[in-house]
This record gives structure tokens, C-alpha cells and sequence, in this order.
């Protein structure tokens, strides 16, 4: 090979590797091509069927309303740099606004504020920031009211059945996400337990509680989860599960235990996986919520601060714009209002 053949393969690697730095950097593009509005989706990771209904949201929204989405996430659950870079790319790129599932609600706010301040609409999807006026809006479930709906229906359960519960909460990461701590939070107060400290998990002093553990929002982690808190107590036949993912895991050790029939599994999510195992009877019951919903109504909001500088508003009452929230299960009680699984498929995610 000749000199000008070396450097002329040199200078085309060259190129490759700036290139594909380039596209790296960018994200996933989706929506409207090129031009429009640009709107920033960063999720706690492009796996989870929940996050990825809500690239389809956004994507969806974006057609209608002549946007592109740019979609980022982080590597895991709880993984905040890969969040933090992501901001400053869609800063650096002219985004108009950010829709963001924050992977660690405090550590996030110091690159949200940046945003803010170079004129960006930054919307908390699923989990407020902390506070959550470091967000211009956030757009969720009542995730309080999610847990307190199963903590309910839970507790009519038990009550009819005469049993005494002993109850296991598996619930995300140590962090005490806000998203965490309100559906703990919520179930314990469905279920008539004192929670103490509403804004801390843990520090709960009931007698019915045999503990909790952590998942990471996964089926090994409520496995793992589920085994530990067995150890604990082999009587325990009341789980509570930040999702459903964690449910199944949960289930199986149950079931590696033989202890399967003789526990009552409660989450929240709503997806189809999730909605089919309410079916089967694995989950007693679930909270369902719209992540599909969520990122459409982001962007339509992001939109329209775009053409008009208008803010969203906060659902009345509330600190948050509430995307709904409904109880899934096919074993109703008295005084809960609930949906049946049949019900769940129809508007199931994932």
C-alpha cells in the first residue's frame, strides 16, 4: 500500500469514528424528521416496556404536532450520569423542552436547573424531581394513590377472610426515589398501617411488617428480595411490589418455596405482562397507569410553550398534572372500585 493509500484509509477511519461520535451523542430520533420543534424524552432506561410505551407516546404526539423527539436513557435504573449528559446534549442541540423520568430525584436537579435557565420546559414524566418545582411540570400517576388503592383492596381482602397479614414490601432501590416512597408509602396507609414519616420508607414500627427489601424493579431483584425476607419469616402471605416486574420474581420464589397459593402479591404498573398474571392469579390485584399518555400530553405541552410560551397546570388540588390511575383485579371488594383483568388488557402497555 502507497503513503497516499495509508493516509487516505487513515483519514476515512477518521471520519467513521467522528461520525459515529456524532450519532452517539444524539440519541434516537423519532417523530416529525428534522424540523419542528425539538423535544427531548430521557427515561431510566430503553428496556422497560413502560418507558418504552412512552417513546411511543411521544412519538405518536410528535406526528400530530409537527415536533422530533430526540430519546436518550440511562444505562440501568439509577444510573444519573448517563441522564445528566443527555440534558446538556439536548441543550447544546436547541431543544425547546425536556421530558425526563429522573433515575435519582435530587442528583438530577442541578442539570434540570441549567436547562431551565437557557429557556428549556423541563416536564418530570412518572417521577417528580425533589422538589418537584425544580420541574416546570410533572405529568404521573398518583403514585400515593396508586399504592393505597392495592393497600385497600388488600386489606377488605383480609378483612373478609379473617386472616392476620404479615406483610413483605419489596420496593425499588435505597435511594427512596419519590416514586418509591408514595407507593410504599400509599399501601401501608390503603392497608390502615401507621406510616410514621410519609416521605421516608422504613421507619414504620407495626408489628404486621416483616420487613423490606430492594429490587431494582426487576424480576431477579424481587426474587432475590422475596428469598431474603422468606428467611425472615416463611410465614409472610402478603407481598407488596413497587411493579410487576418485581411480582414475578417475587412469585417465584414463592413458588420455589411451595408457599405460592398461600400469598397475596399486590403492584403496580399495569402492563399487559403484568395484567395477564392478575388473570392467572399470580398478582391478586394492580394499579394500572398510562405511560403512553403521559409522554403524549409532554409533548403536546412542549409544543405549545413553543408557539406561545404557555405552561401547563396542575390537575386541581394536586401538585402534579394526574394522568389517572385504576385498580386492575378480578377478585373485586366491597367499598374499592376496580376494573376486571378483561378490562386491563384492553388498555395494557408492554
Amino acid at each position: 500500500m502507497t503513503g497516499r493509500a495509508r493516509r487516505g484509509v487513515r483519514l476515512t477511519a477518521l471520519v467513521s469514528a467522528s461520525l459515529l461520535t456524532l450519532v452517539a451523542g444524539c440519541g434516537d430520533e423519532g417523530g416529525a424528521g428534522g424540523g419542528g420543534t425539538l423535544v427531548g424524552l430521557v427515561t431510566k432506561t430503553d428496556t422497560n416496556p413502560f418507558f418504552v410505551k412512552m417513546k411511543e407516546g411521544a412519538q405518536q404526539a410528535a406526528g400530530s404536532t409537527g415536533a422530533t423527539v430526540q430519546s436518550f436513557a440511562g444505562k440501568q435504573d439509577g444510573d444519573n450520569q448517563s441522564q445528566v449528559d443527555a440534558i446538556e446534549n439536548l441543550i447544546g442541540a436547541g431543544a425547546k423542552g425536556i421530558l425526563i423520568t429522573p433515575n435519582d430525584s435530587k442528583a438530577i436537579v442541578p442539570s434540570v436547573d441549567k436547562a431551565r435557565v437557557a429557556g428549556l420546559l423541563v416536564i418530570a414524566l412518572d417521577t417528580p424531581l425533589e422538589p418537584s418545582s425544580a420541574a416546570d411540570a410533572t405529568f404521573a400517576t398518583d403514585n400515593y394513590q396508586a399504592g393505597k388503592l392495592i393497600g385497600q383492596w388488600a386489606k377488605a381482602k383480609f378483612e373478609a377472610e379473617g386472616k392476620q397479614a404479615k406483610i413483605a414490601l419489596l420496593d425499588l432501590n435505597p435511594n427512596q426515589v419519590s416514586v418509591d416512597v408514595q407507593r410504599d408509602q400509599g399501601f401501608l396507609h390503603g392497608f390502615g398501617i401507621d406510616v410514621k414519616d410519609k416521605e421516608r420508607i422504613g421507619d414504620e414500627s407495626d408489628p404486621r411488617i416483616v420487613g423490606h427489601d430492594v429490587t431494582d424493579g426487576a424480576p431477579e431483584g424481587g426474587r432475590t428480595a422475596m428469598e431474603n425476607l422468606l428467611q425472615k419469616d416463611p410465614g409472610i402471605n402478603l407481598v407488596y411490589t413497587i411493579n410487576e416486574p418485581a411480582a414475578a420474581g417475587a412469585y417465584e420464589a414463592l413458588k420455589a418455596a411451595g408457599k405460592e397459593k398461600d400469598v397475596t402479591i399486590v403492584s403496580v404498573d399495569g402492563g399487559c405482562p403484568g395484567v395477564e398474571n392478575v388473570k392467572s392469579g399470580i398478582i391478586g390485584a394492580t394499579a394500572q397507569q398510562y405511560p403512553l399518555k403521559m409522554a403524549q400530553m409532554g409533548v403536546e405541552a412542549i409544543a405549545k410553550f413553543a408557539k406561545d410560551g404557555t405552561k401547563p397546570l396542575n390537575t386541581a388540588g394536586k401538585d402534579f398534572v394526574d394522568t389517572g390511575v385504576t385498580l386492575i383485579t378480578d377478585q373485586p371488594v366491597f367499598g374499592v372500585e376496580s376494573k376486571d383483568s378483561a378490562w386491563g388488557r384492553e388498555n395494557c402497555w408492554g
